[in-house]
C-alpha cells in the first residue's frame, strides 16, 4: 500500500467517523418514541380557548367554559376580554367575590369600560355594597350618559337605598333613551304606585 493510498484511507475512514457522529447527534436530538414525521402538538392559543369557552357557556357548560377561560388567562393575564368573560362566568358559578377582583383586574387595565363597571356594580349592589355599585354606576354614566340600561341598573339600586326621587329621574332618562324598555316602564309604574 503506497503513502497515497494509506492517506486516502485515514481520509475516508475521518469522513465516515464525521457522518457517523452526525448522525448520532441527530438521533440525540429527536424526541424518543414515535414517529419522527408526526408534527409535535402545540397548546392551544388563547383566543382558541376563548372560541371553545364561548361554544360551551352557549351549550350551558358553565364549568367547562370557566376551567377554558382560565387556560386562557393563564395565558394572557392582560386580555381585558378574557378577564370579563372569566369574571362572567365566574359569577355564574357562585364565586362572586373572585368575580369582583377580576372585574377590578379588568379596570386597572382599561377603566374607561362603561360595560366592566356596570358588570362589577351589579354584583356588589347584589353583595349589599351600595356604595361601591354606585360609584361604579356612576362611572358608567360618566363614560357613556346615553346608555339606557346603565340608568335602569342605577334606578333599581337607588330604589334598594330608599332614593326613589333619583330612581325615579333615572327610569324616566332610560325611557327617554329607549322607547322599548318594559321593565324600566314597569319600574316607573311601581314607583307611582307606591307614592
Amino acid at each position: 500500500m503506497s503513502l497515497f493510498q494509506i492517506l486516502m484511507l485515514a481520509a475516508t475512514l475521518f469522513f465516515a467517523y464525521q457522518i457517523y457522529r452526525h448522525v448520532h447527534e441527530l438521533d440525540s436530538a429527536a424526541p424518543s418514541g414515535g414517529n419522527r414525521s408526526e408534527p409535535i402538538p402545540t397548546p392551544p392559543s388563547a383566543s382558541a380557548l376563548v372560541d371553545e369557552a364561548d361554544a360551551a357557556y352557549e351549550a350551558g357548560e358553565v364549568e367547562k367554559a370557566k376551567r377554558l377561560l382560565e387556560e386562557a388567562y393563564a395565558l394572557e393575564g392582560g386580555n381585558v376580554e378574557t378577564i370579563n368573560k372569566l369574571a362572567f362566568v365566574t359569577a355564574k358559578s357562585g364565586d362572586v367575590h373572585r368575580a369582583i377582583r377580576l372585574y377590578e383586574r379588568s379596570l386597572e387595565i382599561d377603566g374607561s369600560d362603561d360595560l366592566t363597571h356596570n358588570a362589577i356594580a351589579s354584583l356588589y349592589r347584589g353583595e349589599g355594597v351600595y356604595e361601591r355599585s354606585e360609584e361604579h354606576y356612576r362611572k358608567a354614566l360618566s363614560i357613556d350618559p346615553e346608555y339606557a340600561q346603565t340608568h335602569y341598573n342605577y334606578a333599581n339600586l337607588l330604589v334598594d337605598m330608599n332614593r326613589t326621587d333619583e330612581a325615579r329621574t333615572h327610569y324616566e332618562r332610560a325611557l327617554e333613551l329607549r322607547r322599548d324598555f318594559p321593565q324600566a316602564r314597569e319600574a316607573l309604574a311601581e314607583l307611582e304606585r307606591q307614592s
